[in-house]
C-alpha cells in the first residue's frame, strides 16, 4: 500500500461559537474570526508538518483545494507542493509530490494549470502524482461564478487539454467550447512523457465519474468524511462492480481513501489528546457547509442524481456533522483513533475489505497544535505506517497510478490503447 501524509491548512483558532453563527465557507467574516499572524503561523505549521511527514517515510505528500474556505486556505496545492518539490529533492527524499486537487471544473485558465503541474514535475525530477478532482459546487460555481450545469464540461474538456499540452511534441490549436488557444506549446513539458504522470480523480460516488476514471485508466479517490461505516460500503462496492462490468481487473491500486486518523499510546489517550480537535473540525468545517453550497441544482447529471435519489446515504454522517460528538464521528467511521495496534488493525481491515491500495493519512485536522500534529505523525510512522506499506505487497498486483521513479508501472500510450481495445471486446 502507498501512505501520503494529506494537508489542509485550517484556521486553528476560531471562536467556540463558530458554527452557531457562520458557514465556513463564502460569508464568513475572516476579519472577525482570526488574525493576519495565526495565518501566517497556520501555513507555517503546515509546511513544517509536510516535511516532518516527508522525513518520515511517507510515500507521498498530499495538498488540497479550496477557496474561501475556513477549513482549508489553500486556492492553489500547486504553490505549496512547489515548495516541497524542491525541498525534498534538495534532501534526497524519493516522496510523491501530489496535489491531490486541482479543480478544473473551476478553472478558466487550463494552461496555466497544466503549466503550474509541468513545472512541479521538472523541480521534483519526475515525482509529481496529479489530482484532479471536478470542483465543489460552492467554490466552482459561488466563487468561480462557472454556471452548475458547465462545471463538468469545463471539468472533461479541460482534463484533455492539460493532456494534450503535456504531451504533443508540436504547437497545436484549440478550439473547444470553454476554452479557445490558437496555439498551444507549453515550456516545460513535465519530466515524465511516456507515460506522463498519474492522474487521479477525486469523486463522492457519482456512477459517472466512476465509469469515466476506469475507462481512461485514472486512479480513483474517495474522502472519507462522511463516515467509512456508513457511506463506505455502498460507494466501494459501486467502484467494483462498475470496474467489473467495464472488464477492468480488481486491482487495489486503482483506489485512493482519505481518513481522518489520530494515535496516542492507548485508545483512552487517544481520544483525550484529540476528540476536542476532530470536533473543532467536524463541526467547525465540514459540518458548517450548508448542503445548499454543495449540491446546486444543475451540478449532478442525471445518472449521479439518480444514484442519490435512491440512496441519500452517500452522504453518510453529513447531515449531523455541525453537532457531532467525538463518539459519533468514530461510530461513522468519520475518524480513526486509537493505539497503534487499534489503529492499524482498523485500517487494515478496510483495505482489505474495499480494497483500497493508496491511503491518504490525514492527520493534522482542525484546531490541533503544531506539536500535537507532529506527535501524531511521527507515532503513526513509527508504529503503524510499515505495516500499512506491506499491504498488497504479496498479491503480485502493479502499480499503474504512481511515478515509474518511485517505483511505479505507469501506462504508456501503448498500454492504455491495448486496454481500450481489450474494454471494448468485453462490452
Amino acid at each position: 500500500m502507498k501512505v501520503t501524509y494529506f494537508q489542509q491548512v485550517p484556521y486553528r483558532e476560531l471562536p467556540d461559537d463558530f458554527e452557531q453563527k457562520h458557514e465556513s465557507v463564502i460569508t464568513t467574516p475572516y476579519f472577525d474570526v482570526t488574525t493576519p499572524n495565526r495565518v501566517a503561523g497556520a501555513f507555517r505549521s503546515a509546511l513544517d508538518e509536510l516535511m516532518f511527514a516527508a522525513r518520515r517515510g511517507f510515500d507521498g505528500l498530499t495538498v488540497t483545494e479550496h477557496g474561501q474556505s475556513s477549513y482549508d486556505m489553500v486556492p492553489n496545492p500547486d504553490i505549496i507542493e512547489a515548495v516541497l518539490a524542491y525541498a525534498t529533492e534538495i534532501e534526497g527524499i524519493d516522496t510523491a509530490i501530489y496535489p491531490v486537487g486541482r479543480s478544473l471544473g473551476k478553472s478558466r485558465e487550463p494552461l496555466r494549470v497544466a503549466e503550474e503541474l509541468a513545472m512541479i514535475d521538472c523541480i521534483s525530477n519526475g515525482r509529481l502524482v496529479s489530482g484532479f478532482p471536478v470542483g465543489l459546487a460552492y467554490d466552482a460555481n459561488i466563487n468561480n461564478s462557472v454556471p452548475p450545469a458547465q462545471t463538468r464540461q469545463r471539468f472533461d474538456e479541460s482534463l484533455e487539454l492539460v493532456l494534450k499540452a503535456w504531451s504533443a511534441r508540436e504547437p497545436f490549436a484549440w478550439n473547444g467550447r470553454t476554452a479557445q488557444h490558437a496555439a498551444v506549446n507549453i515550456w516545460p513539458k513535465p519530466i515524465q512523457q511516456d507515460p506522463l504522470p498519474p492522474v487521479w480523480i477525486t469523486g463522492i460516488g457519482n456512477p459517472r465519474t466512476m465509469e469515466f476514471t476506469l475507462d481512461r485508466e485514472f486512479g480513483f479517490n474517495y474522502f472519507g468524511w462522511f463516515g467509512l461505516k456508513v457511506a463506505g460500503r455502498r460507494i466501494f462496492d459501486r467502484f467494483w462492480e462498475t470496474a467489473d462490468r467495464l472488464g477492468k481487473d480488481a486491482n487495489p491500486y486503482r483506489m485512493g481513501f482519505m481518513q481522518t486518523i489520530c494515535v496516542a499510546d492507548t485508545d483512552a489517550k487517544a481520544e483525550a489528546l484529540f476528540a476536542e480537535h476532530a470536533e473543532y473540525f467536524f463541526q467547525k468545517g465540514i459540518g458548517s457547509i450548508p448542503m445548499e453550497r454543495l449540491a446546486l441544482p444543475g451540478g449532478i447529471d442525471i445518472r449521479g442524481v439518480e444514484a442519490i435519489m435512491r440512496d441519500p446515504g452517500d452522504f453518510g454522517i453529513y447531515s449531523k456533522m455541525k453537532t457531532a460528538s467525538f463518539s459519533e464521528l468514530m461510530e461513522a467511521g468519520s475518524i480513526v483513533c486509537g493505539s497503534p495496534d487499534t489503529v492499524a488493525e482498523t485500517l487494515l481491515s478496510h483495505a482489505r475489505e474495499y480494497r483500497i491500495g493508496n491511503l491518504h493519512a490525514m492527520l493534522q485536522f482542525g484546531s490541533m497544535p503544531h506539536d500535537l500534529a507532529e506527535e501524531n505523525i511521527d507515532l503513526f510512522s513509527t508504529a503503524v505506517l510499515p505495516r500499512l506499506q506491506a499491504l498488497w505487497s504479496d498479491e503480485g498486483y502493479e502499480h499503474h497510478w504512481w511515478p515509474q521513479r518511485l517505483g511505479g508501472i505507469p501506462l504508456s500510450s501503448a498500454d492504455l490503447q491495448s486496454t481500450a481495445t481489450l474494454t471494448g471486446a468485453r462490452a
